[in-house]
């Protein structure tokens, strides 16, 4: 890409590094956010300030927002594998507290 500065042609050559991914996921499926925070101590969920369940994942380190409609936002993944990675913890921990309702 050239730029004409002050009469004089500049090249400029960006680099590019993906740092951050935003995805969106949808679920099909209501969530019962209350439960799901109180089955996690990576999820946050207060209401009062936001609608959506703050989801802390370490591995790959990201964040999920969790709506209770079933949509999620996944931010801070690095690639495409990572953003599938960070949905499937959601996705596990999901399963584990609707299997657990269902035993009560």
């Amino acid at each position: 890409m050239a730029v004409k500065k002050a009469g004089k042609h500049i090249v400029l050559k960006p680099t590019y590094t993906i740092v951050n991914i935003v995805a969106h996921a949808e679920l099909h499926t209501d969530l019962d956010l209350y439960g799901l925070a109180k089955l996690s101590r990576d999820i946050d969920y207060e209401p009062e300030q936001f609608p959506g369940a703050i989801f802390k994942v370490h591995d790959p380190k990201s964040a999920l927002l969790l709506f209770k409609n079933g949509k999620i936002i996944c931010t801070g993944a690095r690639t495409k594998q990572d953003v599938r990675r960070a949905i499937d913890h959601a996705i596990a921990l999901i399963k584990r507290y609707k299997a657990g309702a269902r035993g009560r």
